[in-house]
């Protein structure tokens, strides 16, 4: 079954309708996809068509679930959600069968769809800290769980990342010639199709020539999809557990996706190494080597590429990946290499030279932008793009 069946049936179980998979409406039942080109082909065309979208899937911004329950905002609330610029809350998981709730908590500076906007985190004791710096990789003393801090729920478009150039690393959305930065969306994809984010503490040495890619590093922490059932909000600190991995080739840099699901998900201890993904996931591994090598094209840019021909790697893989990526941030944030303007401000980080007390730490958080200008929802949000490649 193609993953875009399977989160259709858990769509209907969220709404407490689930049916049986054959109990659909021919009207409404989703049709499988079958991507029309091998990992690494060439050319390509693409055409594009609006789709009707609801206020909650036009907001892209990650706040797709009121605080604390898993009840849509409705379209009433967005212009509320626009006017909070300090609002927190607990990233935490209901279900604390297998690890505790997260202590994180977010502050919103900024108005919302603006350029201003900002998601800063604290600690439990309310002190302000950064998510690169201050958050452990590691969530458990076996060093087999880990934290992940999720910049784009599923199923939204804004384009969030963790800020490295600016004092804390807040989330921010990316901006192109002046203007927020939205993912299309590919059919039959949209928006992102896992809750994406980085491991904290990681760092893809831009000086490194990876011996397995062939290419240097991206800058920036390394990215993490999470395939888990629930939809997370933006800003919450996951445990996950590490699956596999794909190595994406992007604009001649190494960019690895971790893949990874929250450890508390029903799923979780079916699936283990990168091979239990495609047995209880399947289609998603293929899935999402073809959303990335497509997302970029509707802006005019060309296919990416990767490594390995596109191929998944395993676990223990993917363990060793992250823990070289680990090891470079502590060389970061030591300052026994260039910061590439990264700011490395942290509280937690024993020994560092950019370890702040948490009253300087406050005192950024103090002095972010509370307004902004919010953007009018673009009408490319609609566009459903329909891309070949040959």
């Amino acid at each position: 079954m193609h993953p875009a069946v399977c989160w259709w049936r858990r769509i209907a179980w969220r709404g407490a309708c689930a049916l049986p998979s054959g109990t659909f409406p021919d009207a409404i039942r989703p049709r499988s996809h079958q991507p029309s080109f091998p990992p690494n082909s060439t050319s390509t065309r693409c055409h594009s068509s609006f789709f009707a979208a609801t206020d909650v899937q036009r907001f892209c911004g990650g706040h797709l679930s009121s605080v604390g329950d898993s009840k849509l905002l409705p379209s009433a609330s967005l212009s509320r959600v626009g006017q909070l610029s300090g609002r927190e809350f607990s990233s935490s998981n209901k279900a604390t069968h297998k690890m505790t709730a997260s202590k994180y908590q977010i502050a919103e500076r900024g108005a919302p769809n603006s350029t201003d906007y900002r998601v800063y985190f604290k600690n439990e004791n309310g002190q302000s800290i950064s998510p690169l710096h201050d958050i452990p990789l590691y969530a458990n003393d076996e060093r087999t769980v880990y934290n992940m801090v999720v910049e784009v729920p599923r199923w939204t478009n804004a384009k969030m990342e963790i800020s490295l150039g600016e004092g804390l690393n807040p989330i921010k959305q990316d901006v192109k010639k002046g203007k927020l930065r939205f993912v299309a969306n590919c059919f039959p994809h949209h928006g992102y199709i896992w809750n994406y984010g980085a491991f904290p503490q990681t760092w893809e040495n831009p000086d490194h020539l990876d011996a397995d890619t062939g290419c240097k590093g991206d800058n920036d922490p390394i990215d993490v999809l999470e395939i888990g059932s629930r939809i997370a909000k933006r800003g919450e600190v996951l445990q996950v557990k590490i699956l596999g991995t794909i190595a994406l080739i992007d604009e001649g840099e190494t960019d690895w996706k971790i893949i990874t699901i929250n450890v508390n998900d029903p799923l979780a201890d079916q699936v283990n190494d990168i091979g239990d993904v495609e047995t209880v996931f399947p289609g998603l591994l293929r899935a999402s080597v073809e959303w990335f090598k497509i997302y970029k094209i509707p802006d005019g840019k060309p296919e990416n590429q990767f490594a390995f021909n596109g191929d998944a790697k395993d676990a223990a893989f993917a363990t060793k990946t992250v823990a070289e990526t680990h090891r470079f941030w502590q060389q970061l944030v030591n300052k026994e290499v260039d910061n590439n303007g990264i700011s490395c401000l942290n509280t937690t980080v024993d020994g560092s030279p950019y370890l702040v007390a948490n009253d300087a730490a406050d005192e950024v958080f103090a002095k972010s932008a509370t307004g902004g200008n919010p953007e009018p929802v673009s009408e490319a949000l609609d566009k459903w793009h329909y891309i070949t490649l040959k």
